[in-house]
């Protein structure tokens, strides 16, 4: 992919000869909210006699950018060791009885349409495992059942964003959050977690960003967090999820936060989950299957909103409407995800055991890049992702993009690059193959490094 540079006013791009079609992305500089341009490798334009829409071009999904040179690789005989997807079934079975509870339910018949918002079952126990962890005072009818977190995004953009209409997101944020925003017509208010304080939020920043922001515009439609991070592995603070809270109250702006990983906590951090403090505040939360109850094939996320205020209601009912749209969730996973959350003792030993193997994996990966003279990294707690810093500056290779395709080419690893969430001259690394698999990737990328030194 190559990437113009950013000017002040305009960005032009002079014609270049690229074997396959190309089309226009947006991206943001995000540092000064100037919108720039990417040229992005693929297989159809979008173009004046193209049938397709403006909107597709968001339509990009970074993670698997490198996927068509992997499999080229691998089709050479090249064993390919892939960093890029957080997929932990592949490293941690889906717990048994979990799996039997697919098979149950396929057994018995449960294989047509369920309610389009989802079956009874799972989403009491939904509300059942807000109240049992978090002490929230909700019920079934908070919750909604959607093709994994990321339909629930689609939802809650289409619900929310009109045209000209803007969020405020963090960067780095997950790689879905720009494209799903730009869909819908919106734009991106780009805040920072601040890797100097351990990619916490500065709060006394983004309230004053936010009163600059308002003067004689819109105010945002909603402010996105998500806790624990992709792709650091930030825990957010209390405090400061207190503050942001405050903030959203403040100025009436509807609070989301992704907690897909919160029981993927570790190195003694203590999560919080916005549904705990935003009691009386309009918010959302988005969370399923995939990571903490390690189904991520079973495509069942869900968004629980468990205000009774007239924005709350607003945001839910509008919602199941999108939910009816589009029919229902994978059935028989629903009864199978209802059968995990009910399940607390079996989880409970599942998820300790992840969790336990993750944290060696994760501290043991971070130690070994923290001695390395070309990369850094701030200590995750949460999740399982690691994002490093590259130290560009003692490198030949320019960006973080050129660094993730020569990784792939010369070293078989594959990893992501930073700019695809928001802050380029870093890496993110899938930190879930087992320990040793990581110290020695670790080694082999700094090889790599000392080959394109300055």
């Amino acid at each position: 992919m190559i990437c113009a540079m950013q000017i002040k006013a305009l960005v032009i791009f002079a014609a270049l000869k690229i074997q396959s079609a190309i089309f226009v992305q947006w991206v943001y500089r995000f540092s000064t909210k100037i919108p720039i341009y990417c040229l992005v490798q693929n297989d159809i334009m979008p173009s004046k006699q193209s049938i397709l829409s403006k909107r597709s071009k968001f339509v990009y999904n970074v993670l698997e950018e490198d996927d068509r040179l992997a499999q080229k690789l691998s089709s050479e005989g090249k064993n390919i060791l892939k960093l890029n997807r957080g997929d932990p079934p592949h490293y941690f079975p889906t717990p048994k009885y979990m799996v039997d509870a697919y098979i149950d339910a396929l057994k018995a018949g449960k294989t047509g349409y369920s309610m389009n918002r989802g079956v009874p079952e799972l989403r009491s126990e939904v509300a059942k495992r807000f109240k049992r962890l978090y002490g929230v005072d909700c019920d079934e009818d908070s919750a909604i059942i959607t093709q994994g977190v990321s339909e629930t995004i689609g939802f809650m953009n289409a619900a929310l964003i009109d045209e000209g209409d803007r969020a405020i997101l963090f960067k780095p944020y997950y790689t879905i959050y720009i494209p799903e925003l730009g869909l819908y017509g919106g734009t991106a208010l780009i805040e920072e977690y601040d890797e100097e304080s351990g990619w916490q939020i500065d709060t006394d920043k983004l309230r004053k960003n936010i009163k600059s922001e308002l003067k004689g515009a819109k105010k945002p439609k909603y402010i996105m967090l998500t806790n624990p991070n992709n792709p650091t592995g930030t825990v957010l603070s209390r405090n400061v999820l207190e503050e942001i809270v405050d903030i959203a109250n403040e100025h009436e702006i509807f609070l989301i936060s992704d907690e897909i990983y919160d029981e993927i906590v570790y190195n003694k951090a203590k999560f919080t989950s916005i549904s705990q403090i935003a009691k009386g505040v309009p918010h959302a939360i988005l969370n399923g299957a995939s990571k903490g109850y390690d189904a991520t094939g079973f495509r069942v996320g869900y968004i629980l909103i468990p205000g009774n205020d007239k924005t709350s209601s607003e945001v839910r009912a509008k919602m199941e409407d999108f939910a009816n749209a589009r029919l229902c969730p994978n059935a028989p996973a629903q009864y199978a995800f209802a059968a995990g959350l009910a399940n607390q003792k079996e989880h409970g030993k599942a998820i300790k055991h992840m969790v336990g193997e993750i944290e060696k994996r994760v501290n043991a990966c971070t130690d070994e890049i923290n001695k390395s003279e070309y990369l850094s990294t701030v200590r995750p707690n949460g999740a399982f992702y690691i994002f490093p810093k590259v130290r560009m500056e003692k490198l030949k290779i320019r960006s973080d993009r050129d660094f993730v395709d020569g990784l792939l080419r010369e070293e078989h690893i594959q990893v992501t690059r930073g700019s695809g969430f928001g802050a380029s001259g870093h890496i993110r690394l899938v930190a879930l193959a087992e320990k040793e698999v990581l110290t020695s990737t670790i080694k082999r990328i700094n090889k790599f490094c000392e080959r394109h030194k300055a």
